[in-house]
């Protein structure tokens, strides 16, 4: 069977999309799904997105982790999405669109950028020495004043699997601060089970988790620096309930090609 594939990245959070509005590949199994985006074996990327059609929305994104499960809201595979619709003329720069959390609005802005909308945020834990949050995708938030000198893969990978978080884990990011507009970040994507370039739903988890600690000076736009590349998260904060959440950055197409399985 031929898989025909074009790639997109979004900071260097990597994905492999295909056109599913015909439904002919549905049929992609677990280990079908895991084989392609193997940096090895296959294609090589952070997940798989199905673009597939929608009544009430543009279309849907069905989004899959590279180890073949299926996944919760992927911010940056969000805005890399919308860029293929666009480039193949599905939609124009503004759209709306169906994830498994809901719909999203989005817009292309010039320069491969793309803006997408997300869902409030209400719901803020402590957890020991961090934040817990869901920006779509559950996060688990800690602040560090060197995050260069961490071993993330390491470190993530033991917090992932702490028994609170079962069954099925969690994304976590480690965060410094450069000023209150900016700061860098650094993430374990659960479903990936490393260390990513980028991680837009973490970006977001980050600009709000370091609001809600005082950390930003009462700013509401802030600058997440990835090890991939530049994200902007802006929000509205009324009584701790975050609205008009914002995920800006590059959504760049790669290439394109057919896998043979």
């Amino acid at each position: 069977m031929e898989i025909k594939f074009e790639k997109f990245q979004g900071a260097g959070n990597d994905f492999i999309i295909l056109d599913n509005r015909d439904s002919i590949y549905s049929y992609l199994n677990f280990e079908q799904i895991k084989t392609i985006c193997n940096r090895n074996l296959g294609v090589g990327s952070d997940g798989l997105i199905l673009l597939e059609s929608s009544i009430d929305s543009d279309f849907e994104m069905k989004y899959f982790n590279s180890d073949g499960t299926l996944s919760s809201l992927c911010g940056n595979g969000g805005r890399c999405i919308v860029a293929y619709a666009h480039k193949h003329g599905l939609i124009g720069i503004h759209t709306k669109f169906k994830a498994v959390d809901g719909f999203h609005e989005a817009q292309v802005i010039s320069n491969n950028q793309v803006r997408l909308k997300m869902n409030d945020i209400s719901n803020i834990m402590h957890f020991d020495k961090a934040l817990v949050l869901d920006s779509g995708s559950p996060h688990y938030v800690e602040f560090n004043n060197d995050i260069s000198k961490l071993n993330v893969k390491k470190l993530g990978r033991k917090i992932r699997k702490f028994e609170a978080f079962n069954p099925d884990g969690i994304n976590v990011n480690f965060i410094q601060k450069e000023n209150e507009k900016k700061f860098f970040i650094r993430t374990y994507e659960r479903g990936v089970e490393n260390e990513t370039l980028a991680c837009g739903t973490g970006a977001v988890a980050a600009a709000v988790g370091m609001h809600y600690l005082g950390k930003t000076a009462g700013e509401t736009k802030i600058e997440l620096l990835a090890l991939g590349g530049r994200l902007i998260v802006d929000f509205s904060c009324n009584n701790k309930i975050y609205e008009n959440i914002h995920l800006q950055g590059p959504a760049n197409y790669v290439f394109s090609g057919i896998f043979k399985t």
